[in-house]
């Protein structure tokens, strides 16, 4: 009531007036409580879609990380086999320093094998990297999916508890379910 002394009742007014006082059909109070649901069910989904978001943009970071690391390692290959080259071809050019041309020539190749393990490794890890990251994307959209889903589903609560159309219910239920489907398949990452 107001305080002029006059109230204006409208629709939604007098169905919560009437649910209060058990009036209310099981329709209605089916319709909130599974929208209710849902809305915290996509809540979780939702987090879990940003969760699986920012998880895909750091293991993304950690691959390119790891292949700067590998081109370092790369490029330090390639300036071991330019002073290999330059020792064989002193070698060539300074007949009476052989043994220490053979020498650097030798520590050059060991050198060059252990560089090049590194680079491989770390492309590897680059690799693994990008792939995890491929994995959450994958799983961030699954649970976008879910969530999208859930948000139909209580759009179509919204508009059945307003219409009072029972064929409208079966879509929200329907699309519930669908979405909580979708959100286990996130979940197992499929």
């Amino acid at each position: 009531m107001s305080g002029q002394g006059f109230h204006v009742h409208g629709p939604h007014d007098h169905e919560l007036e009437h649910a209060a006082q058990g009036h209310g059909d099981g329709h209605t109070s089916s319709i909130a409580m599974f929208t209710a649901v849902i809305a915290t069910v996509g809540a979780l989904f939702g987090y879990m879609g940003g969760a699986t978001q920012a998880n895909a943009g750091l293991y993304k970071n950690n691959a390119a990380i790891k292949k700067t690391e590998a081109s370092n390692q790369w490029n330090y290959y390639q300036a071991k086999s330019s002073k290999q080259n330059l020792s064989e071809l002193a070698l060539e050019l300074s007949p009476g320093k052989k043994e220490f041309y053979q020498d650097e020539i030798k520590r050059y190749k060991g050198e060059k094998a252990e560089i090049k393990a590194g680079a491989e490794k770390l492309e590897a890890e680059a690799k693994a990297w990008d792939q995890r990251s491929d994995e959450q994307m994958h799983q961030h959209h699954r649970w976008a999916q879910a969530t999208t889903v859930l948000q139909v589903a209580i759009a179509m609560a919204a508009i059945a508890l307003l219409s009072r159309k029972k064929w409208l219910e079966y879509v929200m239920y329907g699309a519930g379910a669908g979405g909580v489907v979708v959100g286990v398949l996130a979940y197992l990452h499929i």
